[in-house]
């Protein structure tokens, strides 16, 4: 930052009072290029800093969405630390306690019961595990009363096959609120397909946007396909980039459509390869047999 702008920076862009100790000045809501000493400034110069604010704004907003996440969405098993497969086949949410568990570590856990002549309880908690799915469903509705999002996303999952549409949305949005990223990948499809609510682009974009910053490969790969077919290349590959290397197979494949086309450079398409497996090989590390537990999915 030069002089010029630390100068600029301690002032009001309204009325160019300064910062001091009784006049304390604040950022525009949107973006960082502006400071304020009250609102009525801010709303005197909201014509003059609009463009500006707008177009800094948008970069902003690009720096946190193509950041590359740590992980998945899923995590980490609870038990193993080992981060959870894309493949849903491959791990079991557990209804008393919302833990998704990898299947080596259930399967160990079954193991270590029959040596011990145990009986079937959860991996995580211990609780003992339920018999019937209304059972299964009275564990999670206790889950959701605890405000625990895995069991509202679960339970929006269950009113969705089921066609109760409004129910789901309802269930989504809750567990979005509390920053599950599977609720918001799911409200942007039903906000995509119109599915108990009016179809709505931006609304549908805003919530893949934040499933992707989540972890979420397929809102990423949505995404890339939404800025592929209307020409923005550099940014739909920008997106298959992230979901390959977070182990989505599709994006992976995008991406070597793209680089025989010439659109991915060697050493780019070499990058995400490797990250894409390598974030297929580390869920294999402690996968074993898969073990028979009632699932309640």
């Amino acid at each position: 930052m030069s002089a010029d702008e630390g100068e600029e920076a301690s002032c009001c862009a309204s009325c160019g009072i300064a910062e001091v100790d009784e006049i304390k000045l604040k950022e525009c809501d949107d973006c960082d290029l502006a400071r304020y000493c009250s609102d009525a400034c801010q709303k005197e110069h909201k014509s003059q800093h609009q463009q500006e604010c707008k177009k800094r704004a948008a970069e902003l907003r690009d720096e946190i969405l193509f950041k590359q996440p740590e992980s998945t969405h899923i995590g980490d098993c609870p038990i193993c630390m080992v981060p959870l497969p894309l493949d849903s086949t491959k791990s079991i949410m557990w209804s008393c306690c919302s833990k998704i568990i990898c299947n080596g570590c259930a399967h160990a856990n079954g193991l270590r019961e029959r040596e011990e002549k145990l009986g079937h309880s959860c991996p995580f908690c211990r609780k003992p595990v339920a018999s019937t799915k209304e059972q299964c469903d009275k564990q999670i509705m206790k889950r959701i009363a605890a405000n625990d999002p895995v069991a509202m996303r679960q339970k929006g999952i269950q009113q969705y096959r089921k066609g109760d549409y409004r129910r789901a949305f309802e269930y989504y949005t809750r567990a979005a609120e509390l920053g599950d990223a599977a609720a918001k990948y799911g409200l942007g499809r039903m906000y995509e397909f119109g599915k108990g609510v009016e179809k709505d682009e931006g609304k549908e974009i805003h919530y893949l946007e934040e499933a992707s910053i989540g972890g979420h490969p397929s809102a990423r790969r949505a995404l890339g396909w939404k800025e592929w077919y209307i020409g923005n290349s550099e940014r739909a590959l920008k997106h298959f980039s992230l979901g390959a290397k977070l182990g989505d197979d599709d994006s992976m494949e995008m991406l070597m459509i793209a680089f025989k086309s010439g659109l991915v450079s060697k050493d780019d398409l070499a990058s995400a390869l490797r990250a894409h497996q390598a974030a297929e090989m580390q869920p294999r590390v402690r996968q074993g047999t898969h073990s028979k537990h009632y699932n309640c999915k």
